[in-house]
């Protein structure tokens, strides 16, 4: 149990302390809830912070059910899954495009007019305040891989061991301090998990910038 997720940033952090100082680290977090975490990682590790942005695209039928991820820069489908489930290759694109527009909208909340950052040969901390699923993170790390960062790194406080286990297969390092056989929900294992408003989220982008 985590008293908040500022309580849960600083365990994370001592567990990436052999990560601080290198001049090539990135902080990127899932806002909104990552975003508090994702701050206190960059402070104590020497690293600046940003965020990322990634959608699931949801099969027509079942919005839960993922064919494939949009990033602000790129779109990736599963062909496999297309074909499987008979779904028309002209709605995965037209969903792409319209889940990117969202996003476009949210990094311009976010970050105003500043260019998504540069991570081609980086070392990238990529955080959350928890996974559930992991379709969000496998989305933000494939993008991640596609624009060439050197090594990524996913860190988060708590996740089923599912989902973990399968970022493990496709990032170059996962840390999650808590992985639980009865997960059922991220908040859980938080005292307060209060949802993190736009304002705030804004603010510490800002208050890491001036650092």
């Amino acid at each position: 149990m985590f008293r908040d997720r500022a309580d849960a940033a600083g365990r994370l952090a001592r567990a990436l302390k052999h990560f601080r100082g290198r001049p090539d680290l990135l902080v990127l977090a899932v806002p909104r809830g990552g975003l508090p975490v994702g701050a206190l990682l960059a402070r104590e590790l020497g690293a600046g912070l940003d965020v990322v942005l990634t959608k699931k695209i949801g099969h027509p039928h079942n919005p839960e059910f993922a064919i494939g991820a949009v990033s602000l820069t790129g779109a990736e489908v599963d062909l496999d899954v297309l074909r499987r489930e008979g779904v028309d290759p002209n709605y995965a694109v037209r969903e792409a495009e319209r889940l990117r527009e969202v996003l476009r909208e949210r990094y311009r909340l976010y970050r105003g007019d500043a260019k998504p950052p540069e991570v081609r040969g980086r070392t990238v901390i990529l955080t959350d305040d928890g996974v559930a699923t992991g379709r969000t993170l496998a989305a933000a790390v494939s993008w991640l891989r596609e624009e060439g960062a050197a090594r990524v790194v996913v860190a988060v406080p708590v996740g089923p061991p599912d989902a973990v286990a399968r970022l493990r297969e496709i990032a170059d390092e996962v840390v999650c301090l808590e992985t639980p056989d009865d997960f059922m929900a991220i908040g859980q294992y938080y005292r307060d998990f209060d949802q993190v408003p736009d304002e705030e989220a804004v603010a510490l982008l800002r208050g890491a910038a001036r650092r």
